[in-house]
């Protein structure tokens, strides 16, 4: 069978430039990486594929070579490495990512950023902490002021006995795994392709330990109960995710803590509604007040404030109070805060009060009525029907 054109397995033209065909492998091989793919037979061949392509065509030289001749430049090991002259294609992916190593892009891939869980092997057998996740909710007025909250989260921690060794002799113990040869990885050959997985032996530490501690049982940490301690600042919205670096589980056998990452969530407030450094309230005006006009008492997050209502003020009018809204994350100035008055009509009247109210209304006739006069000229037609 013909082999793939090595710029369509890619997705790029041949005038594509270096850095494209990067974009290309990167997008590529992070839609068909085996360990994104455990349930797909054909996702490693296509790996695999994908790896050839990007080592011929993001090597110029390489480049110039395949394009001039085809795939056999590479026939007889031209490739440069492994089987039928090209490298294995998990070293290669491990190249262009940034290797596994904490804080990579490999790692952000495969589980870290967001508040998942990741680790990179280091030397000595060391493997980077998971990154942990915490959802706290927290009031409107803590979003407005800001806030410092203690967390106690149940995260892996070094253990004491064997200062996070995990060996009895404080590190003595450790050797290199013979069943990886200290990769973490094993590889096996299944028909013209090669799949690699964590080594079985040593969980991808690249080490074992000859005299495990017995309180951590070798892997240099524990379980525990930590409380951590986290600064919430003024103008955070619901979803704004906080990074707390080193706070999440401790690194194998002494390797560096991941990160706790903390995702805020608002608890719905009885007066405010919020959007972004917007806050709206509603607010019942008095039917006196409304028609003969006066001063409105309003809350505000920090405090009573006093507006002033016009005569004749109709329900549903917005007053914009300034500077009174939520603070912006950026600590540039405040949002407004937008009352909106509904008028509210008696509903309990003697019968003296609704004597001299019927007086009122036959005095002021029906001309002193502006909404109600243009609603009934727009639909006066509805009524001739």
């Amino acid at each position: 069978m013909a082999e793939k054109d090595y710029y369509e397995v890619l997705g790029v033209s041949k005038e594509a430039s270096q850095g494209d065909i990067k974009k290309a492998y990167r997008k590529a091989a992070m839609k068909h990486h085996p360990d994104k793919n455990p349930d797909d037979p054909k996702a490693e061949e296509k790996f695999k594929e994908i790896g050839q392509a990007y080592e011929a065509l993001g090597d110029e030289d390489k480049r110039a070579a395949y394009d001039r001749y085809g795939h056999a430049a590479f026939e007889g090991g031209g490739g440069g490495g492994g089987r039928g002259g090209f490298h294995d294609p998990m070293d290669i992916f491990s190249q262009v990512f940034g290797g596994g190593g904490g804080g990579s892009m490999f790692d952000d891939l495969f589980g870290g950023g967001g508040g998942g869980r990741r680790g990179g092997r280091g030397s000595s057998g060391q493997k980077r902490g998971s990154d942990l996740r915490y959802d706290l909710e927290i009031t409107l007025e803590e979003a407005a002021n800001g806030v410092e909250k203690e967390l106690e989260i149940e995260k892996s921690a070094s253990c004491s006995k064997c200062s996070g060794t995990g060996s009895k002799s404080k590190g003595g113990g450790a050797k290199i795994c013979t069943t990886c040869g200290g990769r973490g990885a094993v590889a096996r050959q299944a028909g013209i392709f090669i799949q690699q997985s964590t080594c079985p032996e040593c969980r991808g530490a690249g080490q074992v330990i000859s005299d495990p501690c017995g309180d951590c049982d070798g892997e240099g940490r524990r379980q525990e109960a930590e409380r951590v301690s986290i600064r919430i600042p003024a103008g955070v919205d619901d979803g704004t995710r906080l990074r707390s670096t080193g706070k999440g589980d401790a690194g194998l056998r002494g390797g560096p803590a991941g990160d706790l990452y903390v995702f805020l969530h608002l608890k719905e407030h009885e007066v405010f509604q919020r959007e972004s450094d917007e806050l709206f309230c509603e607010i019942p005006l008095p039917f006196s007040t409304a028609a003969l006009g006066g001063e409105l008492e309003v809350p505000t997050l920090t405090g009573s404030a006093t507006i002033k209502v016009p005569a004749g003020t109709q329900g549903g009018t917005t007053f914009r109070l300034r500077d009174r809204g939520m603070p912006s994350l950026s600590g540039r100035g405040k949002g407004s805060l937008n009352i909106e008055v509904q008028v509210e009509v008696p509903t309990k009247l003697n019968r003296e009060q609704k004597e001299k109210l019927k007086e009122f209304t036959e005095s002021i006739g029906d001309k002193n009525s502006p909404m109600q006069e243009s609603f009934f000229e727009k639909a006066k037609g509805f009524f001739d029907l």
